[in-house]
This record gives C-alpha cells, structure tokens and sequence, in this order.
C-alpha cells in the first residue's frame, strides 16, 4: 500500500513536470503512461482508487520520487554543472548539438538530470537502458507524449513530425556510449527530419569517445556524418592534468558536501572517507557518508 502523504509528494512533482511539458494533458497523460481520465481525476486531488500501486510506483521512479522518504538532494553549483547546463542551455535555446566525452563519477548525469526536470520539452534518455534503435525511439516518443506503441515506423514518423510542433525542444543522450549501432545511425537519421528544429546533446565518458574514433577509422557508416552534425569535437570539462583534476574534482566534492550536510559537519574530513585508489574523491560515496551521520 503506497502511504497516502506519498502520494501526495508524487502529484505535486506531477504539477511541476505539467508545468514545463508543451504538449495537452492527453499527451501529458501518455508520457506518463496513465489514461487521460486517470490523470484529470488525480490531478484534481482524487488519489485514492484511481490508480494501482504499481502504476504509483511507476510514476514514482519517472517523477524521480523516493518511496523511502530519503532526504532530498539538494544541488551545487559546482564546475561541471555549470558548464554542462550552459551547453545544455545552448543547445536548447538555439536548437543546437554537442558532444560531450568525460570522466565518469564527476556530476553529468545530475545534471542532466536535473536539467530535463527543471526545462520545458526535455527528455533525457539513459541509453545504457535503451540500447537498441527501437527502444530509443519509442523512449524518446514517451517521453514528449508522443504516440510508442504500435509500428516502428509510425512511432518514428509521428515523433519527427511532432518535434517541429514543439517549442525548442532538446533531448539528452546519457550513456550514449551503450548505445547500438543502429541506435547510433537513427539518431543521425532523427537529426535530419528534425534539424533546426530541435536540440540534441550526448554525454559518455571516455569509452564514447573511443567508440566514435575507431568507427571512423575504420570508415564505419555514419559516424562521421554523426560526429559531424554534435560539432566535430569531444568536449570536456575535467582539466587533463593530473594535479588540476585532483584539484578540481576535490572542490566538486566538497560543494556537493556543504549544500547538503547539516551544519558542524567537517566537510574536507567527509570528503577524505570519499577518496579513491586514484586519489580523487568518488561522489557516489558522498550520500553514503551522509547519511551514516544521520
């Protein structure tokens, strides 16, 4: 039984997402995955008996809501959060695309993240859970409320067209390294149908940037014209030397630290719990050492 104070939480970030989704309710509804009745009922405050605890639990985990009341994080602006939300912000507002290949463990897929639940006509994609060319496409249709289901073709071509009836949006490719081959050249393909008209960015760490380079040694098809069109460079935000990305990357951490630590907390000694074989701190250990002092 999902506790109705849950339930409550899940609704108002419901209203937040509403608030920055171009499309109607119904395609509101649809990205969802609910029944427009379904959604007009709970959204005028009618949550009980409307929907299953598995379709909760659903909305849970695409509204990014905890069922544990785990405390929220709250966000820092550390140095890879503001240059990848100033990319992110370009791409979107001039329907542009980049291409981001950098260490793994620095903050790119919060701020993604965070970036899509805070954007209008964002959707982020984690392409480590889509890999193929067809749950791609039918992710990315779900997630502007675009038609998924049904044939392949018609889900790409409705997604194309409904793209260029929407107010700059932007779509985010985490994890792009994951992705299939196929998957690789539909995403050049969806470029094409919808250039200008939309904004893309992809991210991954180093093993991305060493899959599109021996793909285009190897005068594989279409990596070229990909790198291409995501602007014929890796961009990267980690300095490339040793001490200035130590450096860095112990600042990051020891934002990330303060915004959510409760005061007296000695944050360089928190940070030092955190720190790698390859002496840089690890960020995912941060919550872990936090809540340890709960």
């Amino acid at each position: 039984m999902i506790a109705k104070k849950i339930k409550k939480t899940i609704l108002n970030e419901m209203e937040k997402r509403r608030l920055l989704f171009g499309g109607s309710d119904a395609k509101f509804s649809k990205s969802l995955d609910i029944a427009p009745a379904q959604y007009s009922r709970i959204k005028n405050g009618d949550i009980e008996k409307v929907l299953s605890d598995a379709n909760w639990i659903s909305l849970a985990r695409r509204l990014g809501v905890s069922l544990y009341g785990t405390p929220e994080w709250k966000t820092a602006k550390t140095p890879v959060f503001e240059y990848i939300t100033a990319q992110l912000e370009k791409c979107q507002q001039e329907s542009f695309s980049s291409l981001l290949c950098d260490l793994s463990d620095i903050g790119k897929t919060y701020t993604a993240v965070y970036y899509a639940k805070t954007h209008k006509n964002v959707v982020y994609v984690d392409c480590s859970q889509v890999k193929s060319k067809q749950r791609l496409i039918r992710h990315i249709a779900k997630g502007f409320g675009s038609e998924s289901k049904g044939r392949y073709e018609d889900v790409y071509e409705d997604l194309s067209y409904y793209l260029k009836t929407l107010q700059k949006p932007l779509i985010i490719f985490d994890e792009a390294g994951d992705l299939d081959y196929t998957a690789f050249l539909e995403i050049k393909a969806l470029w094409n149908a919808v250039e200008s008209c939309c904004g893309f960015y992809m991210m991954g760490a180093d093993g991305l940037k060493e899959k599109i380079r021996r793909a285009i040694e190897g005068k594989k098809v279409g990596y070229t014209e990909l790198f291409s069109r995501f602007g014929k460079r890796y961009g990267k935000v980690v300095p490339e030397g040793r001490e200035e990305a130590e450096r860095m990357l112990r600042v990051t951490a020891l934002l990330i630290i303060k915004a959510n630590a409760e005061e007296g907390v000695d944050a360089k000694s928190l940070m030092q719990k955190t720190i790698g074989s390859d002496n840089r701190p690890n960020l995912r250990c941060i919550g872990k050492e936090l809540l340890k002092l709960n």
